[in-house]
């Protein structure tokens, strides 16, 4: 799944016509056209409440991109990693959970 290229970037090898990387897709065009309405509504004038209330749909729509995504990466990298022997996944996750709640 996982696979090192040459200059040490990490890659996740997605099935491109499988559900899971389908879905992602859909969701993050979903939030790309939130973003697009919000600045619409900026240049055109809109009240302020209005454009707060998108953005906090947008905010919590990346939550849940962000939580799935993470629950996808701990079920598959970092399973297949310490089953390798690769117990450093352990402190790459923690790290990661400390950027994510923030």
């Amino acid at each position: 799944m996982e696979e090192k290229a040459c200059c040490g970037v990490r890659h996740k090898v997605r099935d491109k016509e499988g559900e899971e990387y389908k879905s992602m897709i859909r969701r993050l065009s979903r939030i790309e056209g939130q973003v697009r309405g919000v600045r619409k509504m900026v240049e055109e004038d809109r009240y302020c409440v209005d454009i707060l209330t998108q953005v906090s749909a947008i905010q919590s729509a990346l939550h849940a991109f962000t939580e799935g995504l993470l629950n996808q990466h701990i079920h598959s990298c970092v399973v297949e990693d310490i089953r390798a022997g690769k117990e450093d996944a352990v402190d790459e996750l923690c790290g990661l959970l400390r950027k994510v709640m923030k």
